[in-house]
């Protein structure tokens, strides 16, 4: 399974412009796409930064999909008056304690390894972490998605709602310092967003 993620620097004012854009034209023509597993939004009202994901059965679908999305990533920018950035990745992990309901939160983590590392990490965040996420109270799921020749990688973790990911941050930092040590892994960057449209029909990758 790959992805591939956009994130606009949006004008915060336009933010619910932008959700209402992307629900209603952005994933309806998106999803006709072949290929495409759908859609996920995730925004901070306060910064202006949303990140939207689309997923894909293969490599090949995302590749071929790319002049067909240019337009429709480029309006959506526009309505959020803002600018964007594109990457694209493999999804190595997802495992879902529960689906996610309305009003659910992310804490995103972005990091770089060695990229000869991208399985080990892959094969420790499973049988270390995921065992100890699922006992966390409102833990909904949890994503990974790598770029095995940078070495970069993107932790995604969702929780039932904003109070559920505030208190679990004690435990999650804890674990994440002894999972970064494991596998040599520099954080470069944490943020929070509110789930504002999840539409994926990825698997179960674990």
């Amino acid at each position: 399974m790959y992805a591939r993620s956009t994130t606009v620097h949006a004008d915060p004012h336009r933010i619910d412009d932008g959700v209402a854009h992307v629900r209603d034209e952005v994933m309806p023509a998106v999803q006709r796409i072949p290929g495409c597993m759908g859609l996920s939004m995730l925004c901070d009202r306060e910064s202006g930064r949303c990140i939207v994901t689309t997923s894909w059965d293969s490599a090949g679908s995302m590749s071929v999909s790319r002049d067909a999305v240019l337009p429709m990533r480029e309006r959506a920018t526009d309505v959020m008056g803002g600018s964007s950035d594109v990457q694209e990745w493999e999804i190595t992990v997802l495992h879902r304690a529960h689906q996610a309901p309305e009003g659910a939160w992310c804490r995103v983590t972005w990091a770089r390894g060695y990229p000869a590392r991208m399985d080990d990490m892959t094969e420790t965040l499973r049988t270390t972490v995921l065992p100890r996420l699922d006992e966390i109270p409102g833990f909904c799921s949890i994503s990974v998605m790598v770029d095995r020749r940078t070495g970069r990688s993107i932790l995604t973790a969702t929780y039932d709602d904003r109070a559920s990911l505030e208190a679990a941050a004690g435990a999650v930092r804890s674990m994440g310092q002894d999972f970064a040590q494991q596998i040599v892994l520099a954080v470069t960057d944490m943020a929070q967003f509110e789930l504002a449209i999840h539409h994926l029909r990825v698997p179960e990758l674990v």
